[in-house]
């Protein structure tokens, strides 16, 4: 069993900038990918970033591409990302996840894992 609990959520001006953090208690963190989604209002679940294990594969939605980055500190269990150039249409509430393998998946079906949310909201 894996837990996650995020963190660094908030209100920000749109140009601004946050870093979530998401960190994991249970198994041995670096064996499993993880991936960030976020879902606003009304909208369906949508994937932001994912990272493998050992940081060498990363993907990104085209989205957020260039704004933001996931990184990872497997020493930590966390899992992190830096969203800056942040924009209205990036407001949601935004969702870690992890994976029972070591390739990242923008699928948020093939994460077994999810923490609880924090919110980001970004004002114009």
């Amino acid at each position: 069993q894996v837990q996650l609990v995020e963190s660094g959520g908030g209100l920000v001006q749109a140009g601004g900038s946050l870093r979530l953090s998401c960190a994991a208690s249970g198994r041995t963190f670096s064996n499993y990918a993880m991936g960030w989604f976020r879902q606003a209002p009304g909208k369906e679940r949508e994937f932001v970033a994912a990272d493998g294990w050992s940081g060498g594969s990363t993907y990104y939605a085209d989205s957020v591409k260039g704004r933001f980055t996931i990184s990872r500190d497997n020493a930590k269990n966390t899992v992190y990302l830096q969203m800056n150039s942040l924009k209205p249409e990036d407001t949601a509430v935004y969702y870690c996840a992890a994976r029972t393998s070591r390739v990242p998946s923008m699928r948020a079906l093939e994460y077994r894992y999810w923490g609880q949310g924090t919110q980001v909201t970004v004002s114009s």
